[in-house]
């Protein structure tokens, strides 16, 4: 038995087992009292193994059930942007948005494992802070950090699945007249190398940007929690600059450059996207803490999942009453992507703020993402599904909102550094470091991926394979290009041309124009 245990561990277990049997007048003796504290001490520490050596197996077990829980989570919001995506455009092209958002799941994979995750987390012999330089198709993989420990396969699956988001989030802002050619090439571009470098700044080790950094910048570092800068504004800026350079879909804006709608087929498609995305994000922000076996760590798992909530729930009720204002009547796709605007501004901070500031993120982000639309708009900058301001620009106040109200008590639970005035702008006596940190991660991110999106996306469209053909956008890509439509039954033959065609015109309301589409005088 003594084999079992060092003996201060053995003497510890036995005595508090001992004393909880012996309070309060039990019927046990002092000799049976002890008897019972030893079997049951020897029944927790198993065959020749410590009982620290068991307790630390248990941790492990608890860490690896968050992260593969929590990246199937936000796997499932493939699904959420799948049905999002199909929904908010018109039927004649909801094949082509389903078969992109799940080759983007596809070929973030093979790119993450060939050369993606080395570039965001590979720590080689000469580390540097721009990039990461091991780790390429998973080479030495049991001997090198991987984001969370050494050698853990749960790392490559977690981190992937965020990968795959960044990918897949600018089909939105090019749905319906992109050529896929182009559109599998920057998936795989951005997967391979766009988003991994971004990564690598903020949550590698040797970054130079983030937090938690051996050397961050300032000596305080860019916080970004679960990626509302590294995720949302990489992809949400890739996409804009996708829409801006592709131009609109025929016949968006009419002769006078007014914005014609072209309102999405089916609602029903874009609530469920938004439910699934809803529950996809609750892995996507408390997940991120990546390690759940400690009292602080459990405590930044429950304020995230209770910091997204308000925040999702506040965006949604202030595009909800925006789009009232304007428009005197309740709008169910405004209400969906101010929910959705909540969450992403949220996901940079939802660790180290307080509910009460979760609840003015969300408020804000929602009508700070009502302006960019009509912006957009005034711009003849066509985005159907408004995901450049929902992700670009939400997350970018999402980062931003960070430097103003992370309390100095929270960061500490959560990264177990806390130095003076190293928190919010808004709370007291901050030096604003945070706040400087927060400034230049967005710069930073705004010239990396303008840097290398717009010279990719001009390959394409001096090649002329950046857009599909006039004709082919007219008929559909699902009947051109993919043998047919989503949707079996009358009018599926002519690409959902038809009025038969399910739900084709479903979102369109003459006198309450879809939030999705803001109008130019908002």
């Amino acid at each position: 038995m003594s084999g079992d245990y060092g003996a201060d561990e053995l003497t510890s277990c036995q005595i508090s087992i001992r004393d909880a049997l012996l309070a309060g007048g039990t019927k046990y003796t002092r000799d049976a009292a002890l008897a019972v504290a030893t079997a049951i001490c020897n029944s927790i520490s198993g065959d020749g193994v410590a009982l620290s050596d068991r307790i630390g197996e248990v941790a492990n077990g608890l860490n690896t059930f968050l992260l593969l829980f929590g990246g199937a989570m936000v796997f499932l919001m493939h699904g959420g942007f799948a049905m999002l995506e199909a929904g908010a455009i018109r039927s004649k092209n909801a094949m082509n948005i389903l078969l992109q958002t799940i080759l983007d799941a596809a070929a973030a994979a093979i790119m993450w494992y060939t050369v993606g995750f080395g570039f965001a987390f590979g720590i080689g012999h000469k580390p540097n802070k721009f990039i990461g330089n091991a780790m390429f198709g998973l080479a030495r993989y049991k001997t090198h950090a991987t984001g969370s420990g050494i050698g853990d396969w749960t790392d490559f699956f977690f981190q992937w699945a965020f990968c795959a988001t960044a990918a897949t989030i600018p089909a939105g802002s090019v749905a319906e007249r992109f050529n896929f050619n182009a559109y599998l090439g920057y998936s795989m571009f951005i997967a391979g190398f766009v988003y991994p470098v971004v990564a690598h700044w903020a949550w590698c080790p040797t970054g130079w940007l983030g937090f938690a950094t051996v050397e961050p910048l300032f000596k305080t570092g860019y916080i970004d929690f679960a990626g509302s800068g590294v995720i949302h504004m990489t992809g949400g800026l890739a996409g804009l600059i996708g829409a801006t350079m592709v131009g609109p879909r025929l016949g968006r804006f009419d002769a006078d450059g007014k914005p014609v709608e072209m309102p999405g087929h089916s609602a029903i498609l874009v609530v469920l996207g938004t439910v699934l995305l809803w529950f996809g994000w609750y892995g996507f922000n408390p997940a991120s803490m990546l390690s759940i076996d400690t009292t602080n760590a459990a405590t930044v798992v429950g304020r995230a999942a209770v910091t997204t909530t308000l925040a999702g729930a506040a965006g949604g009720i202030a595009c909800l009453l925006n789009g009232f204002r304007r428009h005197r009547g309740w709008d169910l796709v405004g209400l969906c992507n101010g929910i959705l605007c909540g969450f992403v501004a949220i996901t940079a901070c939802c660790h180290v703020v307080e509910p009460w500031a979760a609840i003015i993120c969300g408020l804000v982000a929602g009508l700070w993402f009502d302006f960019l639309c009509w912006l957009l708009l005034k711009l003849k900058i066509d985005d159907p599904l408004s995901a450049g301001p929902m992700h670009f620009g939400t997350g970018m106040w999402g980062v931003f909102f960070t430097g103003l109200l992370a309390k100095q008590e929270y960061i500490y639970e959560a990264y177990g550094r806390m130095e003076d005035h190293m928190y919010g702008a808004f709370y007291p006596k901050s030096n604003g470091k945070i706040l400087a940190c927060q400034i230049i991660g967005i710069l930073a991110i705004i010239g990396w991926v303008s840097g290398m999106m717009i010279p990719f996306f001009g390959i394409f469209k001096l090649t002329g394979t950046l857009r599909i053909p006039p004709e082919v956008e007219e008929m559909g890509l699902d009947r051109s290009k993919h043998g047919g439509s989503a949707y079996n039954g009358a009018g599926a033959a002519m690409g959902g041309m038809l009025p038969s065609t399910p739900g084709n015109d479903v979102m369109r309301n003459q006198q309450q124009p879809s939030a999705k589409v803001l109008p130019a005088n908002g």
